[in-house]
Order: structure tokens, then C-alpha cells, then sequence
């Protein structure tokens, strides 16, 4: 039997992203398959896409890391998981991982979560890396306590919404960015106590007002190429950046992370041992059963994956960008 899939055969821009029909793959021990109903796109894929990324896979491959749907089947020794059962993809981390952006996934059981009923299968899709990269930036490298004030840049993307109920969640006092008024209005309404215009001249100096001297005690950064040393003058003692992405070199002063002992510390998910892995995912579920939202920005056809890339890395988005996923009549839920 065939699927469709989304694969690529050599390094490129969007061009290089061919819907194909390729063999099923068939789960193995501690394995599960899914039937995907939608796939989450996220701005690493493109690099990986691209060919301008370390530990790049072998050609050809079909990309994606993340995705939702139900379970089609079961490889021996798994117990967790039932055929039928409404799951999202988290297989960053995974073992073995046939990719997302396809009808069909198999992957490492420990990559897969049950998603609530709350949940679309679009929303699910966009659960996977931005949900571990937050978790890992929060909670293992970060360390964010009770109490703190964490200022989650890029606020209104992917990443940055569920970091921002994920900190909320901890206890922490949550401050967001965004670039314009709706994405202003989804942090705010996701749990940030106060918003901030990224692109308004003085908007640093807000911040820092906001914490009534304080300073600003734990900040993730997804730009930063732009933000770096800006975030230097924010933080309080023994503040700590975190750099959850960024797209280019800047230059640095290292005299100012000793203004207020600041830590800028580097994240990588992969990089998560299998006890932080559990940490997040934990942290993750439980957000999820207390109503965790993840807003989709846009979704985008299979077929049409290309857009999609070019999508996910525009300025302005508002939440995830997904593609979804149809199947043949005869085979749908």
C-alpha cells in the first residue's frame, strides 16, 4: 500500500518540497503508526530544507517532526497507546521518525501523546517542537520559579503562545511582545499580564518600567540576531536569556551580562536527556487538560507545502502554521 508524502530529494528552496506516493511505513517494536490529519510547519524545517543546517538527513527524506490524528497501528512491546485513539506527534527526539508531512507517520511511541477532545486536529499539529522548545527553554534551562517575571519575545508565534501559557501555569508573571495590534490581543488573551509592541521606539524602556526597577528575571529570545543585547539591558540579577532561535550573527559585549550576573544560555531540544524529555511532556499534558490553547494562523493544503514554508518564515504571523491533510473517501474518520 501507498501514501502521499512530501519529499525531498535534493537541498533547496521551496521548489524542492514534491508531493509523491511512496511505500506505507510499518511501525516495528515500540513503534506506533499514525494516520495524519495535519502536520505542524516550523521555521527549522526550512533550514534543514535549505541545506543550511548541521546534522543535515539523508536524501531523499520526507520532513516534519510534529502532526495529529489517530492511531493506525501498534508495534509489539506498546502498551500505551490504543488503535483509534486521537494522539499528536512530538518526534523531535524520536528514534525513528518517517516524517509528518505525509498521510501517514511511524515513530518512536514515546513521541506520541494523547490530544484532548478539546483539541482540532490542526491545533494538535502545532503542539510538537514549539511545545518542547518552550518546555525546554522554561523549564530545564531557564529554571523558572514562582513568582518571577518571564518576558516571552515573539510572544504571539508559535513558540512564544505556549510559552507564555506554559509560564503562566508555573506562577510566573509573564510579560509578551508582539508586532501589532491582533497579536498584542492573543497574548494578552492567552494569560500575558502585559503586552508590549516590539516595534515601537521606547518599548524596552516600558518593560523596564513595568518591573518597577526590578529588572526582568528570566527571558526567552527567538530573535536573537535582533535582540540580544537589548535583552542585556532588561534583566535583573542573575537574570537568564534564553536563545530560542536565531537567524544570523550579531555583535556582542560580554562586559554586558556582568552588569547583573546574566546568563544567556543556548537551547537546542534535541539536546533534552530522557528525564527532561519527561518533565516537558508532562508539563505539556498537563497544560493541555487545563485548557492550553494553540491558535493556527494558517493551514495550507498537503499538496501545497511550499507555500507553506514561505509562510512560516513571514513577519506578522499570529500563531501556527499547519498543513492539513485529507484522505481518500474510503479511507477517512
Amino acid at each position: 500500500m501507498d501514501m502521499k508524502a512530501i519529499v525531498v530529494s535534493e537541498f533547496g528552496d521551496e521548489t524542492v518540497l514534491v508531493e509523491q506516493s511512496i511505500s506505507l511505513p510499518h511501525p516495528e517494536q515500540g513503534e506506533v503508526r499514525i494516520k495524519l490529519f495535519a502536520a505542524g510547519v516550523n521555521p527549522v524545517e526550512t533550514y534543514i530544507r535549505s541545506g543550511d543546517y548541521p546534522g543535515l538527513p539523508s536524501l531523499p527524506y520526507t520532513p516534519g517532526n510534529d502532526g495529529a490524528g489517530v492511531v493506525d497501528a501498534v508495534g509489539e512491546g506498546v502498551e500505551s497507546l490504543e488503535k483509534g485513539e486521537r494522539v499528536f506527534v512530538a518526534a523531535a527526539l524520536a528514534k525513528r521518525n518517517t516524517g509528518t508531512y505525509a498521510e501517514y507517520v511511524v515513530c518512536d511511541a514515546s513521541a506520541v501523546q494523547a490530544l484532548p477532545d478539546a483539541l482540532s486536529f490542526e491545533a494538535g499539529a502545532g503542539l510538537g517542537t514549539p511545545g518542547l522548545a518552550a518546555g525546554d527553554a522554561l523549564f530545564v534551562r531557564a529554571a523558572i520559579k514562582p513568582g518571577e517575571i518571564v518576558l516571552v519575545h515573539g510572544a504571539s508565534g508559535g513558540v512564544g503562545m505556549l510559552a507564555v501559557q506554559l509560564a503562566r501555569r508555573r506562577g510566573a508573571i509573564v510579560f509578551g511582545t508582539a508586532g501589532d495590534r491582533e497579536g498584542l490581543a492573543l497574548v494578552a488573551r492567552l494569560g500575558a499580564h502585559r503586552t508590549f509592541n516590539h516595534r515601537e521606539e521606547g518599548y524596552i524602556d516600558d518593560i523596564v518600567a513595568a518591573t518597577h526597577g526590578r529588572g526582568v528575571d528570566a527571558i526567552l529570545e527567538t530573535n536573537a540576531h535582533i535582540n540580544l543585547m537589548k535583552d542585556l539591558s532588561m534583566t535583573g540579577h542573575r537574570g537568564r536569556i534564553v536563545v530560542v532561535g536565531s537567524r544570523g550573527t550579531i555583535e556582542f559585549d560580554p562586559r554586558a551580562t556582568m552588569r547583573t550576573d546574566t546568563s544567556v544560555l543556548g537551547m537546542g531540544a534535541a539536546n533534552m536527556s530522557e528525564a527532561e524529555l519527561s518533565q516537558v511532556m508532562h508539563a505539556l499534558g498537563a497544560a493541555l487538560e487545563t485548557g492550553m490553547e494553540v491558535v493556527v494562523d494558517r493551514a495550507f493544503a498537503l499538496e501545497d507545502a511550499s507555500k507553506a514554508h514561505e509562510a512560516v518564515t513571514e513577519h506578522g504571523k499570529n500563531g501556527k502554521i499547519v498543513l492539513t491533510i485529507r484522505h481518500a473517501p474510503d479511507t477517512a474518520d
